[in-house]
C-alpha cells in the first residue's frame, strides 16, 4: 500500500520507482506524501502521472515542486488542476511552462490567479494565447502586466478583446504598444478608453490608425 510509506520512504524512492507507479496510485497518494516529493521526483513524473494527481495534491505542492515541472507536464494539468495552483505556485512556473499551457487551461484560471502571473510569465505568452484569453482574463491583467506585453502581443489581440479592455489598462499602454495596435483594433476602443488616452498615446497614432476611428470616438 503507498499510503502506508512515510514522509521519509516515499523520499527515499528512486526516480525509475516514481516514473513507475501508475496514474490510479498517483491519484491515490496523500497530499502530505506528494509534498514529500523531491524536485528531481516531481520531474521523474510523467505527463499522464502529473494529470492523474488529486486537487488537493496539487493544492499541497511546494513552488519549488512547480517550478520544476516541465512544460510537457505541465500541458498534462488539468483544467481542475489549473484552478487549483495556488497563486504563490502559479508564479513558480518556468516562462517555457507558460507557452505550454492550452486555452482551455488558460481559461480556467481566475482573476486572481492571472493577476498573479509575472510580468515575465505574461511576456512569455504565444501570441496565440494572447488572442484566446477570455475578457475576464483579460482585465484581471494589471498596469504592470499590460504594460510587458510586446508589441506583437498587443497586435495578436482580437477586436472583441480590445474593446472589452478597462480604460484603466488602455491608459497603461505603452506609446508603442499603441503604435501596434492596427486601424480596426483603434476602431474598436470603446469610447471610454478614447477619452483614457493619454495627448502622448495619441500622438502615437498613425495617420492610418486616426482614419480608422469611428465618428462616436472622434
Amino acid at each position: 500500500d503507498l499510503n502506508a510509506l512515510g514522509s521519509a520512504q516515499i523520499k527515499a524512492l528512486g526516480t525509475a520507482q516514481v516514473a513507475a507507479l501508475t496514474t490510479a496510485q498517483v491519484n491515490a497518494m496523500e497530499s502530505a506524501d506528494v509534498q514529500a516529493l523531491s524536485t528531481q521526483q516531481v520531474a521523474a513524473l510523467g505527463s499522464a502521472q502529473v494529470g492523474a494527481l488529486s486537487t488537493e495534491s496539487v493544492v499541497a505542492l511546494t513552488s519549488n515542486q512547480v517550478a520544476a515541472l516541465s512544460s510537457k507536464q505541465v500541458a498534462g494539468l488539468t483544467t481542475d488542476q489549473m484552478a487549483a495552483l495556488e497563486t504563490g505556485d502559479l508564479k513558480a512556473l518556468s516562462t517555457t511552462a507558460v507557452r505550454a499551457l492550452g486555452t482551455d487551461q488558460l481559461d480556467a484560471l481566475n482573476s486572481d490567479q492571472v493577476a498573479a502571473l509575472t510580468t515575465q510569465q505574461v511576456a512569455a505568452l504565444t501570441t496565440g494565447q494572447v488572442s484566446n484569453l477570455s475578457s475576464d482574463d483579460l482585465n484581471a491583467l494589471t498596469s504592470a502586466q499590460v504594460k510587458a506585453l510586446s508589441t506583437q502581443q498587443v497586435a495578436a489581440l482580437t477586436t472583441g478583446q480590445v474593446n472589452t479592455m478597462e480604460s484603466a489598462d488602455v491608459a497603461a499602454l505603452t506609446t508603442q504598444q499603441v503604435a501596434a495596435l492596427s486601424s480596426s483594433q483603434v476602431g474598436a476602443l470603446s469610447t471610454d478608453s478614447i477619452i483614457a488616452l493619454s495627448s502622448g498615446q495619441v500622438a502615437a497614432l498613425s495617420s492610418k490608425q486616426v482614419a480608422g476611428l469611428t465618428t462616436d470616438q472622434m
